[in-house]
């Protein structure tokens, strides 16, 4: 039976991600191997359950019919094995989560550590990725995300600091040879290192002074992916290739070693820090229970403040 339930989870994860790639990534296994359990649980049940080509993966009919009906069936049977977790001394198993690259970078590291020396039975697992997904799809048990990407019929609860600022900064060389800009608007005329989302969106840069928002959307040599080589972009303003508008909390240990120099400072924009978010549904793993718990039993770290 546990290997028929192996194969169940295989079929569903590859379902849901849409494809056998997608689907291990998501699940931390190979893509030969949930192609296995599918063609096992296909010789099975003696029915093709999935459509196959080289650019996509489909359910067949009798395979949409199946997923329909097993993901709720196979997360009930989830929910009864976790009720073991209630006998144990301390909770155990695994925690998935799917975070942006800056919530891996700003507030994972001063929770996770804590968290896992508390609870040694606990396998953290951290996904990152930038793009918004279902995080059950995902095949992870929670998210965290900022408030404008939540969605609805999610339980959500603060995690890390409750705001947060974008900062704007360029080295000491490259304002020695450009000037400094005194408005937003200035940087039209500089050289900007700009982000772009993996949808291929470039973020407009954002700035607010007395209840003024401005929004700028400025040329440079450099265009990174967000999340995935954000450092770059750093290291590039840093070395004098021209202004960066990031997190405040990634670029202060430049800041206070002055290899960046702060720019536009009334102008930096405060937000609220990101929120835990999880389906609402009555049982929740074990796991998933404990960092909750966690997280609410932390108090507000006053040096994440970033409004200082």
């Amino acid at each position: 039976m546990a290997a028929d339930l192996q194969d169940l989870h295989a079929f569903l994860a590859v379902v849901r991600a849409g494809g056998f790639r997608d689907g291990a990534r998501a699940h931390g296994v190979s893509a030969s191997g949930l192609s296995e359990a599918v063609r096992r649980l296909e010789t099975r049940l003696g029915v093709r359950l999935l459509h196959r080509t080289t650019r996509s993966i489909a359910p067949t009919e009798a395979g949409a019919r199946l997923a329909e009906r097993l993901a709720p069936a196979l997360g009930e049977v989830e929910a009864a094995l976790d009720v073991v977790n209630i006998c144990r001394d301390r909770p155990a198993g695994t925690l998935r989560l799917n975070v942006p690259a800056s919530v891996a970078r700003l507030v994972l590291p001063s929770i996770a550590t804590p968290f896992l020396k508390r609870y040694p039975d606990i396998r953290l697992e951290v996904i990152v990725e930038d793009r918004f997904v279902d995080v059950l799809a995902a095949g992870c048990d929670a998210g965290i995300r900022y408030d404008e990407r939540l969605e609805q019929d999610m339980i959500a609860i603060p995690i890390g600091p409750r705001t947060q600022r974008a900062a704007t900064a360029a080295s000491p060389a490259y304002l020695a040879a450009r000037g400094r800009p005194e408005h937003p608007r200035d940087l039209l005329a500089h050289s900007c290192l700009r982000g772009q989302f993996a949808s291929g969106a470039i973020p407009a840069w954002e700035f607010e002074r007395d209840g003024q928002i401005v929004r700028i959307d400025p040329a440079g040599p450099l265009l990174v992916r967000l999340g995935a080589a954000v450092d770059l972009a750093v290291s590039a303003a840093v070395q004098g290739l021209g202004v960066i508008h990031l997190f405040e909390d990634w670029l202060r240990p430049h800041l206070d070693s002055g290899a960046l120099v702060p720019v536009l400072q009334p102008w930096w924009q405060e937000f609220s820090g990101p929120f835990l978010y999880y389906p609402g549904r009555r049982h929740l793993p074990a796991p998933l229970r404990a960092f909750v718990d966690f997280i609410r039993s932390v108090p507000e770290d006053p040096s994440c403040d970033s409004s200082r």
